[in-house]
Protein backbone atom coordinates (compact mmCIF):
# COMPACT_ATOMS: atom_id res chain seq x y z
CA UNK A 1 0.00 0.00 0.00
CA UNK A 2 2.81 2.36 0.92
CA UNK A 3 4.61 1.54 -2.34
CA UNK A 4 1.45 2.33 -4.30
CA UNK A 5 1.02 5.66 -2.51
CA UNK A 6 4.64 6.56 -3.16
CA UNK A 7 4.28 5.78 -6.87
CA UNK A 8 1.05 7.77 -7.03
CA UNK A 9 2.70 10.79 -5.41
CA UNK A 10 5.61 10.63 -7.83
CA UNK A 11 3.17 10.38 -10.73
CA UNK A 12 1.25 13.46 -9.56
CA UNK A 13 4.45 15.46 -9.08
CA UNK A 14 5.69 14.37 -12.51
CA UNK A 15 2.40 15.33 -14.14
CA UNK A 16 2.44 18.75 -12.53
CA UNK A 17 6.01 19.31 -13.70
CA UNK A 18 5.07 18.18 -17.21
CA UNK A 19 2.05 20.48 -17.38
CA UNK A 20 3.97 23.46 -16.05
CA UNK A 21 6.76 22.63 -18.49
CA UNK A 22 4.33 22.54 -21.42
CA UNK A 23 2.93 25.89 -20.37
CA UNK A 24 6.34 27.51 -20.03
CA UNK A 25 7.65 25.89 -23.21
CA UNK A 26 5.10 27.80 -25.28
CA UNK A 27 7.04 30.28 -27.41
CA UNK A 28 7.06 33.87 -26.22
CA UNK A 29 5.07 36.08 -28.56
CA UNK A 30 7.29 38.71 -30.14
CA UNK A 31 5.72 42.03 -31.05
CA UNK A 32 6.02 42.89 -34.71
CA UNK A 33 8.25 45.72 -35.89
CA UNK A 34 7.18 48.89 -37.59
CA UNK A 35 5.73 48.69 -41.12
CA UNK A 36 7.77 50.64 -43.66
CA UNK A 37 6.56 52.47 -46.79
CA UNK A 38 7.22 50.68 -50.10
CA UNK A 39 9.38 53.52 -51.49
CA UNK A 40 11.19 56.75 -50.66
CA UNK A 41 9.06 59.65 -51.93
CA UNK A 42 8.79 59.21 -55.73
CA UNK A 43 11.79 56.87 -56.05
CA UNK A 44 11.16 53.20 -56.75
CA UNK A 45 14.42 51.87 -58.20
CA UNK A 46 15.65 48.61 -56.72
CA UNK A 47 19.32 49.60 -56.59
CA UNK A 48 20.47 52.74 -54.78
CA UNK A 49 23.77 54.50 -54.22
CA UNK A 50 24.07 52.76 -50.83
CA UNK A 51 25.19 49.59 -52.63
CA UNK A 52 28.17 51.35 -54.24
CA UNK A 53 31.51 50.47 -52.67
CA UNK A 54 33.02 53.55 -51.03
CA UNK A 55 36.20 53.38 -53.13
CA UNK A 56 34.04 53.80 -56.22
CA UNK A 57 31.68 56.32 -54.66
CA UNK A 58 34.46 58.78 -53.79
CA UNK A 59 36.45 59.72 -56.89
CA UNK A 60 39.10 61.86 -55.18
CA UNK A 61 42.11 59.60 -54.59
CA UNK A 62 43.48 61.84 -51.84
CA UNK A 63 40.22 61.38 -49.95
CA UNK A 64 40.38 57.61 -50.56
CA UNK A 65 43.91 57.56 -49.07
CA UNK A 66 42.69 59.40 -45.96
CA UNK A 67 39.83 56.93 -45.48
CA UNK A 68 42.25 54.01 -45.86
CA UNK A 69 44.45 55.50 -43.15
CA UNK A 70 41.49 56.01 -40.81
CA UNK A 71 40.25 52.43 -41.24
CA UNK A 72 43.68 51.23 -40.13
CA UNK A 73 44.42 53.68 -37.32
CA UNK A 74 41.16 55.13 -35.97
CA UNK A 75 40.97 54.50 -32.22
CA UNK A 76 37.17 54.20 -32.13
CA UNK A 77 37.38 51.32 -34.59
CA UNK A 78 40.08 49.63 -32.54
CA UNK A 79 37.93 49.94 -29.42
CA UNK A 80 34.96 48.51 -31.36
CA UNK A 81 37.10 45.52 -32.35
CA UNK A 82 37.81 44.83 -28.68
CA UNK A 83 34.10 45.04 -27.86
CA UNK A 84 33.54 42.37 -30.50
CA UNK A 85 36.10 40.17 -28.78
CA UNK A 86 34.31 40.70 -25.47
CA UNK A 87 31.04 39.63 -27.08
CA UNK A 88 32.79 36.57 -28.54
CA UNK A 89 33.85 35.46 -25.04
CA UNK A 90 30.21 35.50 -23.95
CA UNK A 91 29.56 32.81 -26.57
CA UNK A 92 32.32 30.67 -25.06
CA UNK A 93 30.84 31.17 -21.60
CA UNK A 94 27.41 30.09 -22.85
CA UNK A 95 28.94 27.06 -24.60
CA UNK A 96 30.81 26.10 -21.45
CA UNK A 97 27.59 26.17 -19.42
CA UNK A 98 26.22 23.35 -21.62
CA UNK A 99 29.19 21.05 -20.98
CA UNK A 100 30.22 19.15 -17.81
CA UNK A 101 32.52 21.07 -15.49
CA UNK A 102 35.43 18.97 -14.19
CA UNK A 103 37.77 20.29 -11.50
CA UNK A 104 40.80 18.81 -9.87
CA UNK A 105 40.92 18.88 -6.09
CA UNK A 106 43.53 18.33 -3.39
CA UNK A 107 42.08 18.97 0.03
CA UNK A 108 42.72 18.16 3.64
CA UNK A 109 40.91 18.87 6.86
CA UNK A 110 39.61 17.32 10.03
CA UNK A 111 36.93 17.33 12.64
CA UNK A 112 36.44 16.49 16.30
CA UNK A 113 33.00 15.02 16.96
CA UNK A 114 31.29 15.52 20.30
CA UNK A 115 31.54 12.54 22.66
CA UNK A 116 27.79 12.47 23.11
CA UNK A 117 26.76 12.52 19.47
CA UNK A 118 25.89 9.70 17.12
CA UNK A 119 29.12 10.19 15.16
CA UNK A 120 31.22 10.48 18.32
CA UNK A 121 29.79 7.34 19.90
CA UNK A 122 29.91 5.44 16.63
CA UNK A 123 33.54 6.27 15.95
CA UNK A 124 34.51 5.40 19.55
CA UNK A 125 32.73 2.07 19.42
CA UNK A 126 34.07 1.17 16.00
CA UNK A 127 37.67 1.12 17.24
CA UNK A 128 36.79 -1.78 19.60
CA UNK A 129 35.46 -3.95 16.78
CA UNK A 130 37.34 -7.16 15.95
CA UNK A 131 36.45 -6.71 12.28
CA UNK A 132 38.92 -3.88 11.60
CA UNK A 133 42.68 -3.94 11.41
CA UNK A 134 45.13 -1.28 12.56
CA UNK A 135 44.95 0.66 9.27
CA UNK A 136 41.20 1.04 9.61
CA UNK A 137 41.25 2.27 13.20
CA UNK A 138 39.97 5.85 13.46
CA UNK A 139 42.34 8.49 14.82
CA UNK A 140 40.96 9.98 18.01
CA UNK A 141 39.84 12.45 19.13
CA UNK A 142 40.59 14.50 15.93
CA UNK A 143 39.53 12.80 12.68
CA UNK A 144 41.53 13.98 9.59
CA UNK A 145 40.12 13.83 6.05
CA UNK A 146 42.27 13.86 2.91
CA UNK A 147 41.06 13.89 -0.70
CA UNK A 148 42.85 13.90 -4.08
CA UNK A 149 40.77 13.51 -7.22
CA UNK A 150 38.25 14.98 -9.65
CA UNK A 151 34.86 16.52 -9.11
CA UNK A 152 32.28 17.11 -11.84
CA UNK A 153 28.97 18.93 -12.17
CA UNK A 154 26.70 19.08 -15.19
CA UNK A 155 23.32 20.68 -15.79
CA UNK A 156 21.46 18.74 -18.48
CA UNK A 157 19.67 21.21 -20.76
CA UNK A 158 16.37 19.31 -20.89
CA UNK A 159 14.26 22.43 -21.56
CA UNK A 160 16.64 24.30 -23.87
CA UNK A 161 17.35 27.14 -21.40
CA UNK A 162 21.12 26.98 -21.85
CA UNK A 163 20.76 26.66 -25.60
CA UNK A 164 18.58 29.77 -25.63
CA UNK A 165 21.17 31.67 -23.58
CA UNK A 166 23.85 30.60 -26.05
CA UNK A 167 21.68 31.83 -28.93
CA UNK A 168 21.30 35.19 -27.18
CA UNK A 169 25.07 35.48 -26.68
CA UNK A 170 25.72 34.66 -30.35
CA UNK A 171 23.13 37.21 -31.49
CA UNK A 172 24.73 39.89 -29.33
CA UNK A 173 28.07 39.00 -30.88
CA UNK A 174 26.58 39.62 -34.34
CA UNK A 175 25.11 42.89 -33.04
CA UNK A 176 28.57 44.01 -31.87
CA UNK A 177 29.90 43.42 -35.39
CA UNK A 178 27.07 45.56 -36.78
CA UNK A 179 27.99 48.24 -34.25
CA UNK A 180 31.53 48.23 -35.65
CA UNK A 181 30.14 48.55 -39.16
CA UNK A 182 28.03 51.51 -38.03
CA UNK A 183 31.19 53.16 -36.72
CA UNK A 184 32.83 52.54 -40.12
CA UNK A 185 29.98 54.20 -42.02
CA UNK A 186 29.95 57.14 -39.65
CA UNK A 187 33.73 57.45 -39.79
CA UNK A 188 33.86 57.45 -43.59
CA UNK A 189 31.08 60.05 -43.76
CA UNK A 190 32.81 62.18 -41.13
CA UNK A 191 36.16 62.07 -42.93
CA UNK A 192 34.56 62.89 -46.29
CA UNK A 193 32.61 65.76 -44.72
CA UNK A 194 35.74 67.19 -43.08
CA UNK A 195 37.61 66.81 -46.37
CA UNK A 196 34.97 68.77 -48.30
CA UNK A 197 34.88 71.28 -45.46
CA UNK A 198 38.60 71.89 -46.02
CA UNK A 199 38.09 72.25 -49.76
CA UNK A 200 35.30 74.76 -49.16
CA UNK A 201 37.50 76.71 -46.71
CA UNK A 202 40.26 76.79 -49.33
CA UNK A 203 37.78 78.20 -51.84
CA UNK A 204 36.61 80.81 -49.33
CA UNK A 205 40.21 81.77 -48.62
CA UNK A 206 40.86 82.27 -52.35
CA UNK A 207 37.72 84.41 -52.65
CA UNK A 208 38.76 86.56 -49.70
CA UNK A 209 42.27 87.03 -51.05
CA UNK A 210 40.90 87.96 -54.46
CA UNK A 211 38.61 90.51 -52.85
CA UNK A 212 41.49 91.86 -50.78
CA UNK A 213 43.36 92.62 -54.00
CA UNK A 214 40.21 94.20 -55.45
CA UNK A 215 39.64 96.32 -52.37
CA UNK A 216 43.30 97.38 -52.18
CA UNK A 217 42.96 98.64 -55.72
CA UNK A 218 39.83 100.57 -54.70
CA UNK A 219 41.68 102.19 -51.77
CA UNK A 220 44.56 103.25 -54.01
CA UNK A 221 42.08 104.65 -56.50
CA UNK A 222 40.20 106.71 -53.91
CA UNK A 223 43.48 108.07 -52.55
CA UNK A 224 44.42 109.26 -56.02
CA UNK A 225 40.95 110.74 -56.40
CA UNK A 226 41.39 112.57 -53.09
CA UNK A 227 44.68 114.10 -54.22
CA UNK A 228 42.93 115.30 -57.36
CA UNK A 229 40.12 116.78 -55.31
CA UNK A 230 37.49 114.38 -56.57
CA UNK A 231 37.12 112.42 -53.25
CA UNK A 232 37.42 113.19 -49.57
CA UNK A 233 39.04 111.64 -46.49
CA UNK A 234 35.76 109.96 -45.47
CA UNK A 235 35.78 107.85 -48.63
CA UNK A 236 39.42 106.86 -48.03
CA UNK A 237 38.70 105.79 -44.47
CA UNK A 238 35.57 103.81 -45.27
CA UNK A 239 37.21 101.89 -48.11
CA UNK A 240 40.24 101.28 -45.88
CA UNK A 241 37.98 99.97 -43.07
CA UNK A 242 36.33 97.60 -45.51
CA UNK A 243 39.77 96.34 -46.58
CA UNK A 244 40.84 95.78 -42.95
CA UNK A 245 37.64 93.83 -42.24
CA UNK A 246 38.24 91.57 -45.24
CA UNK A 247 41.89 91.05 -44.24
CA UNK A 248 40.73 89.90 -40.77
CA UNK A 249 38.43 87.36 -42.46
CA UNK A 250 41.49 85.80 -44.08
CA UNK A 251 42.94 84.88 -40.67
CA UNK A 252 39.57 83.62 -39.43
CA UNK A 253 39.44 81.22 -42.35
CA UNK A 254 43.03 80.12 -41.73
CA UNK A 255 42.12 79.32 -38.12
CA UNK A 256 39.12 77.27 -39.27
CA UNK A 257 41.38 75.38 -41.68
CA UNK A 258 43.78 74.56 -38.84
CA UNK A 259 40.97 73.35 -36.59
CA UNK A 260 39.43 71.22 -39.34
CA UNK A 261 42.79 69.68 -40.24
CA UNK A 262 43.47 68.85 -36.60
CA UNK A 263 40.03 67.27 -36.17
CA UNK A 264 40.58 65.23 -39.31
CA UNK A 265 44.00 64.08 -38.10
CA UNK A 266 42.37 62.94 -34.86
CA UNK A 267 40.01 60.75 -36.89
CA UNK A 268 43.03 59.38 -38.73
CA UNK A 269 44.68 58.46 -35.42
CA UNK A 270 47.72 60.68 -35.89
CA UNK A 271 49.22 63.92 -34.63
CA UNK A 272 48.42 67.29 -36.29
CA UNK A 273 49.91 67.72 -39.75
CA UNK A 274 48.88 69.29 -43.07
CA UNK A 275 46.18 67.46 -45.05
CA UNK A 276 46.83 66.95 -48.76
CA UNK A 277 43.67 67.71 -50.73
CA UNK A 278 42.30 68.65 -54.10
CA UNK A 279 40.35 71.70 -55.20
CA UNK A 280 36.65 72.44 -55.50
CA UNK A 281 36.90 72.32 -59.30
CA UNK A 282 38.17 68.72 -59.15
CA UNK A 283 35.14 67.41 -57.25
CA UNK A 284 32.26 65.77 -59.10
CA UNK A 285 28.57 65.74 -58.24
CA UNK A 286 26.15 63.18 -59.78
CA UNK A 287 23.32 64.60 -61.83
CA UNK A 288 20.84 62.01 -60.60
CA UNK A 289 20.66 60.36 -57.16
CA UNK A 290 18.95 56.99 -56.72
CA UNK A 291 17.94 55.81 -53.25
CA UNK A 292 16.59 52.34 -54.02
CA UNK A 293 13.78 50.63 -52.14
CA UNK A 294 13.44 50.84 -48.33
CA UNK A 295 13.98 47.09 -47.92
CA UNK A 296 17.54 47.50 -49.17
CA UNK A 297 18.17 50.28 -46.67
CA UNK A 298 16.91 48.07 -43.84
CA UNK A 299 19.32 45.34 -44.93
CA UNK A 300 22.30 47.64 -45.40
CA UNK A 301 22.14 50.10 -42.52
CA UNK A 302 24.29 48.64 -39.72
CA UNK A 303 22.49 50.53 -36.95
CA UNK A 304 19.13 49.10 -38.02
CA UNK A 305 20.62 45.62 -38.31
CA UNK A 306 22.19 46.04 -34.87
CA UNK A 307 18.84 47.09 -33.40
CA UNK A 308 17.18 44.09 -34.99
CA UNK A 309 19.82 41.71 -33.59
CA UNK A 310 19.49 43.29 -30.15
CA UNK A 311 15.74 42.67 -30.43
CA UNK A 312 16.34 38.99 -31.22
CA UNK A 313 18.86 38.66 -28.38
CA UNK A 314 16.42 40.14 -25.88
CA UNK A 315 13.74 37.81 -27.22
CA UNK A 316 16.00 34.81 -26.52
CA UNK A 317 16.86 36.12 -23.05
CA UNK A 318 13.15 36.54 -22.35
CA UNK A 319 12.60 32.89 -23.28
CA UNK A 320 15.51 31.83 -21.04
CA UNK A 321 14.07 33.82 -18.12
CA UNK A 322 10.76 32.01 -18.61
CA UNK A 323 12.45 28.58 -18.75
CA UNK A 324 14.29 29.34 -15.49
CA UNK A 325 11.05 28.48 -13.64
CA UNK A 326 11.33 24.83 -14.75
CA UNK A 327 13.27 22.23 -12.78
CA UNK A 328 16.86 21.69 -13.82
CA UNK A 329 18.45 18.27 -14.06
CA UNK A 330 21.83 18.35 -12.31
CA UNK A 331 24.40 15.56 -12.19
CA UNK A 332 27.32 15.68 -9.76
CA UNK A 333 30.12 13.13 -9.41
CA UNK A 334 33.58 12.68 -7.99
CA UNK A 335 36.39 10.15 -8.39
CA UNK A 336 39.59 10.09 -6.36
CA UNK A 337 41.45 8.94 -3.29
CA UNK A 338 39.90 9.59 0.12
CA UNK A 339 41.34 8.56 3.50
CA UNK A 340 41.71 9.69 7.09
CA UNK A 341 45.40 8.72 7.20
CA UNK A 342 47.87 10.44 4.85
CA UNK A 343 50.07 7.34 4.49
CA UNK A 344 47.08 5.38 3.23
CA UNK A 345 45.75 8.04 0.82
CA UNK A 346 47.01 6.44 -2.42
CA UNK A 347 46.39 2.81 -1.49
CA UNK A 348 43.89 0.87 -3.64
CA UNK A 349 41.43 0.74 -0.80
CA UNK A 350 41.23 4.55 -0.70
CA UNK A 351 39.65 4.83 -4.13
CA UNK A 352 36.27 6.56 -3.82
CA UNK A 353 33.65 7.60 -6.31
CA UNK A 354 30.17 9.02 -6.33
CA UNK A 355 27.44 9.98 -8.81
CA UNK A 356 24.24 11.81 -8.05
CA UNK A 357 21.50 13.13 -10.30
CA UNK A 358 18.31 14.95 -9.51
CA UNK A 359 15.73 17.50 -10.53
CA UNK A 360 15.93 20.83 -8.73
CA UNK A 361 13.22 23.43 -9.20
CA UNK A 362 12.06 26.60 -7.49
CA UNK A 363 8.86 26.19 -5.45
CA UNK A 364 8.77 28.89 -2.76
CA UNK A 365 10.02 32.50 -2.91
CA UNK A 366 10.46 32.80 -6.66
CA UNK A 367 10.57 36.59 -6.56
CA UNK A 368 14.07 36.73 -8.01
CA UNK A 369 13.00 34.63 -11.01
CA UNK A 370 9.83 36.67 -11.47
CA UNK A 371 11.87 39.88 -11.30
CA UNK A 372 14.26 38.49 -13.91
CA UNK A 373 11.33 37.59 -16.15
CA UNK A 374 9.78 41.05 -15.85
CA UNK A 375 13.13 42.68 -16.49
CA UNK A 376 13.67 40.59 -19.62
CA UNK A 377 10.16 41.43 -20.86
CA UNK A 378 10.80 45.15 -20.35
CA UNK A 379 14.18 44.88 -22.06
CA UNK A 380 12.57 43.07 -24.99
CA UNK A 381 9.97 45.82 -25.42
CA UNK A 382 12.66 48.47 -25.13
CA UNK A 383 14.63 46.71 -27.88
CA UNK A 384 11.51 46.68 -30.06
CA UNK A 385 11.01 50.42 -29.59
CA UNK A 386 14.72 51.01 -30.29
CA UNK A 387 14.39 49.06 -33.54
CA UNK A 388 11.31 51.03 -34.58
CA UNK A 389 13.09 54.27 -33.73
CA UNK A 390 16.13 53.30 -35.81
CA UNK A 391 13.88 52.56 -38.81
CA UNK A 392 12.06 55.88 -38.43
CA UNK A 393 15.38 57.66 -38.03
CA UNK A 394 16.68 56.02 -41.20
CA UNK A 395 13.68 57.17 -43.22
CA UNK A 396 13.94 60.66 -41.76
CA UNK A 397 17.64 60.92 -42.67
CA UNK A 398 17.08 59.68 -46.23
CA UNK A 399 14.13 62.03 -46.78
CA UNK A 400 16.00 65.01 -45.36
CA UNK A 401 19.12 64.32 -47.42
CA UNK A 402 17.10 63.92 -50.62
CA UNK A 403 15.40 67.26 -50.11
CA UNK A 404 18.68 68.87 -49.16
CA UNK A 405 20.32 67.74 -52.40
CA UNK A 406 17.34 68.84 -54.46
CA UNK A 407 17.00 72.25 -52.82
CA UNK A 408 20.71 73.08 -52.66
CA UNK A 409 20.97 72.31 -56.36
CA UNK A 410 18.32 74.91 -57.09
CA UNK A 411 19.88 77.37 -54.65
CA UNK A 412 23.23 76.84 -56.35
CA UNK A 413 21.77 77.84 -59.73
CA UNK A 414 20.37 81.08 -58.32
CA UNK A 415 23.52 81.87 -56.31
CA UNK A 416 25.70 81.33 -59.38
CA UNK A 417 23.62 83.85 -61.33
CA UNK A 418 23.71 86.23 -58.35
CA UNK A 419 27.51 86.12 -58.22
CA UNK A 420 27.79 86.79 -61.95
CA UNK A 421 25.47 89.80 -61.69
CA UNK A 422 27.28 91.23 -58.66
CA UNK A 423 30.70 90.78 -60.26
CA UNK A 424 29.44 92.82 -63.19
CA UNK A 425 28.06 95.38 -60.70
CA UNK A 426 31.51 95.75 -59.08
CA UNK A 427 33.14 96.40 -62.44
CA UNK A 428 30.38 98.86 -63.36
CA UNK A 429 30.58 100.70 -60.03
CA UNK A 430 34.34 101.08 -60.40
CA UNK A 431 34.00 102.53 -63.90
CA UNK A 432 31.24 104.90 -62.79
CA UNK A 433 33.28 105.97 -59.77
CA UNK A 434 36.26 106.81 -61.98
CA UNK A 435 34.05 108.93 -64.23
CA UNK A 436 32.29 110.59 -61.30
CA UNK A 437 28.88 109.01 -61.84
CA UNK A 438 28.99 106.83 -58.68
CA UNK A 439 30.04 107.48 -55.10
CA UNK A 440 32.51 105.48 -53.06
CA UNK A 441 29.56 104.18 -51.01
CA UNK A 442 28.22 102.44 -54.10
CA UNK A 443 31.63 100.91 -54.71
CA UNK A 444 31.78 99.67 -51.08
CA UNK A 445 28.30 98.23 -51.31
CA UNK A 446 29.04 96.43 -54.57
CA UNK A 447 32.30 94.95 -53.23
CA UNK A 448 30.68 93.83 -49.97
CA UNK A 449 27.78 92.24 -51.83
CA UNK A 450 29.94 90.26 -54.22
CA UNK A 451 32.11 88.99 -51.35
CA UNK A 452 29.06 87.78 -49.42
CA UNK A 453 27.52 86.23 -52.52
CA UNK A 454 30.70 84.35 -53.44
CA UNK A 455 31.09 83.04 -49.89
CA UNK A 456 27.43 81.99 -49.85
CA UNK A 457 27.85 80.19 -53.16
CA UNK A 458 30.82 78.28 -51.76
CA UNK A 459 28.75 77.32 -48.70
CA UNK A 460 25.89 76.07 -50.88
CA UNK A 461 28.27 73.97 -52.98
CA UNK A 462 29.72 72.50 -49.81
CA UNK A 463 26.23 71.65 -48.55
CA UNK A 464 25.56 69.81 -51.81
CA UNK A 465 28.49 67.50 -51.18
CA UNK A 466 27.61 67.08 -47.51
CA UNK A 467 24.02 66.23 -48.44
CA UNK A 468 25.22 63.57 -50.86
CA UNK A 469 27.57 62.09 -48.24
CA UNK A 470 24.79 62.04 -45.67
CA UNK A 471 22.44 60.33 -48.12
CA UNK A 472 25.10 57.73 -48.91
CA UNK A 473 25.55 57.04 -45.19
CA UNK A 474 21.78 57.05 -44.56
CA UNK A 475 21.29 54.35 -47.20
CA UNK A 476 23.87 52.13 -45.47
CA UNK A 477 26.79 52.79 -47.79
CA UNK A 478 30.44 52.64 -46.82
CA UNK A 479 30.86 49.72 -44.41
CA UNK A 480 32.32 47.10 -46.74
Amino acid sequence: MKTYQRRYSLLVVGALLFLSGCKLMRPVEQASGIKTPPAFADQSDSTGIGSIQWRSFFQDQQLVALIDTALQQNLDLRMAAQRIEQARTNILIAQGAMLPAVTGEISGGGRKFGDYTMDGVGNYDTNFSDNIDADRRLPAPFLPDYFVGLRSSWEIDIWGKLKTQKKAAYTRFLASEKARQAIVTGLIAQIASSYYELIALDAELNIIRKNIILQQSAVETVKIQKEGGRANELGVRQLTAQLLNTQSLEFEIQQKITETENNLNLLLGRFPQPIARGTAQQQTFPQTVVTGIPANMLKRRPDIQQAQLDLLANYSEQQAAQLAFLPSLNITAFLGFNAFKSNLLFSPGSIAYNALGGLVGPLVNRKALKAGQKRSEAASLEALYAYNKSVLNGFQEVSTSLKKIENTKRINDFKTQEVEVLQQAVATSKDLFLTGYASYLEVITAQRSVLEAELNLTEVQKQQFLGLIELYRSLGGGWE
